[in-house]
């Protein structure tokens, strides 16, 4: 049987729900909640698992904090026998508006602390799927930013993006990360194009 690890990144504690580094959580809460399945605490992280036509899929939230993700991803590959080319990892991006998305095959951690972790752990051959939460603050403030929380209006626009980014890991699953990248890259790509149309106008 076919199996596939799904994770997102994010740090555990409700003091952090809802949070723009917790958005990779949030877009596995949404695939759970559209799966009707439910999350479970197990080893490194809280898991739920699914079938899609016949291949086994197990989300992943890691309760290691973000800085150590890579060990909950190394665990659960290990423990399913998973290849690193069935591995989806959702994280959040300072370098993309909110709203837009990009997903790759491989590539390097963009100083994202969680993925520089699981690069230190398993290498950078594995696809991830980063989702915007842009960058407007001042400098210094970064850390304040990316453990702030949504605002309403910010959730309007994050919203189509995770509904996206769930029909992103089905295809992902099905149809591999080269078909998924060609289908899905242009939509992200025009949410930034939008962004920056409605920027210019301000």
């Amino acid at each position: 049987m076919d199996k596939y690890l799904i994770c997102g990144l994010g740090n555990p504690g409700d003091e952090y729900q809802e949070t723009r580094h917790n958005t990779g959580f949030m877009v596995l809460d949404a695939f759970a909640k559209a799966s009707n399945i439910l999350f479970t605490p197990q080893r490194y992280g809280d898991v739920a698992t699914l079938m899609l036509k016949g291949r086994k899929v197990f989300l992943l939230k890691p309760t290691t904090f973000m800085n150590l993700s890579g060990n909950a991803v190394r665990y659960w590959l290990n423990k399913e026998n998973i290849d690193e080319s069935r591995l989806l990892v959702v994280s959040d991006d300072l370098a993309l508006p909110l709203g837009a998305f990009r997903l790759k095959a491989s590539g390097s951690n963009g100083g994202h602390n969680g993925l520089g972790h699981i690069q230190q752990l398993i290498g950078t051959n594995y696809a991830r799927l980063r989702m915007g939460i842009g960058s407007d603050f001042s400098r210094g403030q970064q850390v304040d930013w990316v453990l702030g929380r949504y605002d309403d209006d910010e959730k309007k626009l994050l919203e189509p993006a995770i509904e996206i980014a769930t029909a992103i890991i089905q295809s992902f699953v099905l149809s591999g990360i080269t078909t998924t990248m060609n289908q899905y890259n242009k939509l992200g790509k025009n949410k930034m194009c939008s962004h920056d149309d409605s920027a210019s106008k301000n």
